[in-house]
């Protein structure tokens, strides 16, 4: 079986979700015995054609020089690309820069594509660019032989808008293992008083309405804020809210620093509200923090019971202030890890997508 990995940037992970999916995936597909090719940025730090078994191909990206019309021609080079490879399979990630050239895709492979969340209801885009998502989605679901949603709530969208059967495979995560609280000393936090949030800095991300409702709750605890502040709201929060109680870290990339983070706050706030299986949701649950999450059903989904949920900035204070609300969370945590190792373990994931391939390949030879 040969395969092809397009819609990141490349792996080795130097960047976000997908990329490190694409990492865990290819690495595993190539343990059990699968051909594997992933195409990177030109630009990405990693230069090995080679890497852990993976074969790495390098196309022109020129984002970083023209911005978001950068994404579009990248994929474009990808998937030009793909059409001399002869794989047998074409996983795509995502779609929202790519399926406007599904007419190149390459005719002898089995197209893939993990839908990823459903990007047009994110608040952050404009009514145009929204719009153009959501034909973007329809043109993605029209030229793929199979749909991967990552999440239970967009699996049954996708089936009930396009009358398609689409695959549910989530996304995947290790269990943490090895917390250590003097890693907190470079944050200057003491384990059990601070809370802490990862995010884009993106209005649906609600990390705004996290902050105020920390600072509303009275607490004394103070509030880190992981993530790349430098784009617009990232900037406006940083103006409007930094201080000794709300602390911006900027992007923290160390996995290790990450997970001692999130298993020695008090609280962690998830404030996604788009999207799928989130990443940073299964990461946290996976490091045994107690999760706070904003209340959507892709996050119920996941979570269950196992969290304390919020819809506005008053709810959250309310659960900041409440003692009762520390009762539970042990028995939350030890639940959520259990999930992890259960339905989130990257070991099944990769066997789930395995499958799919194999029974795509099946259909083919029919």
């Amino acid at each position: 079986m040969k395969v092809g990995i397009a819609g990141t940037r490349g792996i080795p992970n130097n960047y976000g979700g997908f990329e490190q999916f694409a990492e865990y995936l290819a690495v595993g597909l190539v343990e059990r015995g699968v051909e594997v090719w992933v195409y990177n940025s030109h630009d990405h730090p990693c230069r090995e054609k080679l890497w852990k078994g993976v074969n790495r191909i390098h196309c022109y990206d020129p984002e970083g020089t023209i911005g978001v019309a950068g994404q579009f021609l990248y994929d474009l080079n990808c998937i030009a690309d793909s059409r001399k490879r002869n794989f047998d399979i074409l996983l795509q990630l995502g779609y929202t820069s790519s399926s406007v050239w599904h007419r190149l895709l390459p005719k002898g492979a089995r197209i893939i594509t993990n839908m990823d969340g459903m990007e047009w209801q994110r608040s952050k885009y404009h009514p145009l660019v929204r719009r153009f998502l959501k034909h973007a989605e329809k043109l993605a679901v029209n030229s793929s032989d199979l749909l991967i949603a990552d999440a239970e709530p967009i699996r049954d969208y996708l089936d009930l808008t396009y009358h398609v059967h689409s695959r549910y495979i989530a996304y995947g995560a290790e269990v943490f293992e090895t917390p250590d609280p003097a890693c907190l000393q470079p944050y200057q936090v003491s384990p059990g008083a601070y809370f802490l949030v990862i995010a884009r800095m993106q209005p649906d991300n609600h990390i705004e309405e996290v902050i105020r409702g920390v600072l509303r709750s009275g607490t004394d605890y103070p509030l880190l804020v992981v993530g790349n502040v430098k784009n617009g709201h990232g900037a406006m929060l940083v103006k409007k809210y930094a201080s000794d109680q709300v602390r911006f870290l900027g992007g923290i990339f160390r996995k290790e620093d990450l997970n001692q983070l999130r298993h020695f706050s008090r609280l962690y706030f998830h404030g996604h509200s788009a999207g799928g299986t989130n990443p940073s949701l299964l990461e946290a649950m996976a490091a045994g923090a107690p999760v706070c999450a904003h209340d959507n059903p892709f996050n119920r989904s996941v979570l269950g019971d196992d969290a304390s949920f919020f819809a506005d900035e008053g709810q959250l204070a309310a659960l900041i202030s409440s003692p009762g609300e520390e009762m539970n969370r042990d028995l939350m945590k030890w639940n959520n890890m259990e999930k992890i190792k259960m339905k989130y373990s990257w070991n099944s994931i990769i066997d789930e997508y395995f499958r799919a391939f194999a029974d795509e390949l099946g259909k083919s030879t029919v």
